[in-house]
């Protein structure tokens, strides 16, 4: 009868996390790999449910969570398994990437801290980094770049991934690789510049010039699917209240202008009308420069002749007929600026 007492003794969350590391360390040495994968496997199961719970233990006890979390967080486990994820199966990914963002929640509501968000962002700032790579390998970028989304869901890991020299690696990702690692990847972008308003806005004052640089190549690209959500985008900061100045500086440029007209020509009618709502902000501007304002006198005739053709097929969208009506009365009323006479 003694396999009545064969039954495996629940390790304890600083066991596991031990374990983990131990076993990770063998998976360089080919005749322990097989094992050592199918231990992590296991182990970083029983992470899982520690940190969810599951149907047979009920809820995630607070007790556990923290004992894990203080464990994964002396040990530098998260870098190091986001540094290996690559060499992990698919269902094992899936659990480090369901680990990782319980634990980024955890500590909130009991504790009042996030010991997980403080431990990356001043201890180790390279997980990030690491996460951002993700998109140059495709089977692991899904992975990285949900938990990206999920650190940068707090304002101070958001920082620290747009201040790195390698955000710019984004204006590749978001227009190389498969459909699945740049659609990824812009969704990734995309909450960078949108979710934390005050970060974003200082970053685009201080990185203006290599910024819009880098995002007019989107506007110009010929991946439809980054021209047309960069088009998209691009209408969504320029409207936004904390962009204010943001958009001032846009707006006040005839390059701009002209790359925005030319995108209302574009084959893809999904990418005229967005070009649409960022043309209407150059026209409103009630302070245009005078070569934006040369540039308008100039194409007057085109535009009025242009605008009531202009997606008329929407003729129930009333908000879009009032804004061509109010584009076309702006431009009717448009005059030269004189030109400024040198001492």
């Amino acid at each position: 009868m003694a396999f009545l007492f064969g039954r495996t003794r629940q390790k304890s969350p600083q066991e596991l996390v031990k374990a983990v590391r131990d076993f990770m360390g063998q998976m360089d040495r080919p005749l322990e790999k097989r094992r050592a994968a199918e231990e992590m496997a296991r182990l970083l199961a029983q992470m899982k449910v520690i940190v969810q719970g599951n149907a047979e233990t009920g809820e995630a006890s607070l007790e556990q969570v923290h004992a894990l979390a203080t464990e994964v967080l002396g040990l530098d486990l998260l870098p190091l398994l986001c540094n290996n994820l690559h060499r992990l199966d698919f269902e094992v990914r899936k659990d480090v990437t369901a680990i990782y963002t319980a634990l980024l929640r955890y500590g909130q509501d009991r504790f009042g801290r996030l010991p997980t968000v403080e431990y990356i962002s001043q201890r180790r700032p390279d997980t990030l980094l690491i996460l951002l790579r993700g998109y140059e390998m495709p089977e692991i970028s899904n992975n990285c770049g949900t938990m990206l989304r999920d650190s940068i869901k707090y304002e101070v890991l958001a920082s620290l991934v747009l201040n790195d020299e390698r955000f710019w690696k984004f204006f590749d990702y978001v227009q190389g690789g498969s459909f699945d690692v740049s659609s990824d990847a812009f969704s990734t972008f995309k909450d960078l510049l949108t979710r934390h308003k005050a970060v974003v806005a200082q970053f685009l004052q201080i990185n203006y010039d290599q910024f819009f640089a880098k995002y007019n190549s989107l506007l110009k690209s010929s991946n439809y699917v980054a021209k047309r959500q960069s088009i998209k985008l691009l209408g969504e900061i320029l409207l936004d209240r904390a962009n204010y100045t943001i958009m001032t500086m846009y707006v006040d440029s005839a390059d701009h202008l002209k790359l925005t007209m030319n995108l209302l020509r574009d084959k893809s009618r999904n990418v005229q009308y967005e070009a649409f709502h960022v043309f209407k902000v150059f026209v409103a501007n009630p302070k245009k420069s005078k070569a934006v304002q040369d540039i308008l006198v100039k194409n007057r005739e085109k535009l009025l002749d242009f605008l009531p053709k202009f997606h008329a097929e929407r003729r129930d969208d009333e908000q879009f007929i009032d804004e061509k009506a109010f584009l076309t009365k702006q431009i009717e009323s448009l005059q030269p600026l004189p030109r400024m006479i040198s001492a």
